[in-house]
């Protein structure tokens, strides 16, 4: 009994390994702090620039990397309640976000929709509403006009409880105002140990990335899988392999064999939950068998601190990502930060 106790109380304090402090006060070389503000960062399909939320259910940004000029894209809408601003592939930009701000639950999980915001000059710089509700993000192709995004039974009521899909759709600007066409159906999930978020195309918008995320029960933070689809064949797989862990996609190396994920495999030696809270980015090689983890940031070596929503330049050379907070909700930023990757 006395060697269970000796050998219980030296694991837990070699668990007890989180520092004091803030990582950004030791960021390796190959760091940079971008912007001391934001969240939710993406990169141009010509990795010139960063389009960034200033927070949730506010304005988007940009900022040119070579300038490092930013520049407010929606301050001119009234009421602007945005959650996500991505690049398309011409250069203008998706929206994503209520239409008003009513509650953060109302706002994030029912009314968000998809909205189209040129950034040709001249162009009237008011968002055009693309009259589809969905859920979470969306995967935008750098290099054609197709989107992606999921529908659930929270946006669309009339579903079935715990029902959610993945949608493909492509954006049409041959008539003057942008609009969705050739939406379909590409993978669906009819109950909770699977709610589906669309994430990123691949190999020539032939394959996409998507988060299955996994209920474990009222009052529990879900756990997600890494997952991809072959548009063509609609064969589907499960890239990480770990059920008891929690694995969010988040960006998409140029070879289509990596991805960049949100992880939470350092609990196993830091302690703490799994689940969305405690989690640094990894790069997973997306080859189905789940045992080729790197992890690439450190944040959560420190106590309360976490880095999230990664996203990769179309070159490789870049990782922009976003310094939060474990005890704030998913997506919320505080600054982001370039890593220059080899």
């Amino acid at each position: 009994m006395r060697h269970l106790l000796i050998f219980l109380l030296l694991t837990t304090s070699l668990l007890a390994q989180r520092k004091q402090g803030s990582p950004l006060d030791a960021l390796p070389p190959n760091m940079e702090m971008l912007t001391h503000f934001g969240e939710r960062a993406d990169i141009s399909p010509d990795n010139q620039r960063v389009a960034f939320m200033d927070k949730s259910f506010g304005d988007a940004f940009v900022i040119d990397l070579k300038t490092r000029i930013i520049r407010c894209l929606t301050c001119n809408v009234p009421g602007a309640a945005f959650l996500r601003v991505m690049h398309l592939a011409n250069g203008d930009y998706i929206l994503i976000g209520p239409a008003k701000f009513v509650d953060v639950k109302t706002s994030r999980d029912r009314e968000s929709e998809l909205w189209y915001l040129s950034s040709k000059p001249g162009a009237v710089p008011v968002p055009v509403r693309l009259d589809e509700r969905m859920h979470e993000g969306a995967a935008v192709s750098k290099r054609s006009m197709l989107i992606a995004f999921s529908e659930t039974a929270e946006d669309h009521p009339e579903f079935p409880k715990d029902y959610s899909r993945l949608m493909v759709a492509r954006v049409d600007l041959s008539g003057g105002t942008p609009r969705l066409v050739d939406k379909h159906k590409v993978y669906e999930s009819v109950d909770n140990r699977c709610s589906l978020e669309a994430q990123d195309y691949y190999d020539d918008d032939t394959k996409m990335t998507f988060t299955c995320y996994v209920s474990r029960g009222r009052g529990q933070d879900v756990l997600a899988k890494v997952m991809g689809i072959d548009l063509k064949t609609g064969k589907v797989m499960d890239f990480s392999k770990s059920p008891e862990s929690y694995n969010e996609c988040e960006g998409i190396f140029p070879d289509g064999k990596h991805a960049a994920v949100e992880g939470d495999r350092q609990v196993e030696q830091l302690g703490g939950e799994h689940g969305m809270r405690n989690i640094d980015i990894y790069k997973l090689r997306l080859d189905g068998t789940g045992k080729d983890f790197v992890r690439m940031t450190h944040f959560n070596d420190y106590e309360g601190w976490k880095a999230s929503n990664p996203v990769i330049s179309t070159d490789g050379r870049l990782m922009a990502f976003q310094v939060a907070q474990t005890t704030e909700a998913a997506g919320v930023g505080h600054g982001i930060v370039l890593e220059h990757l080899k």
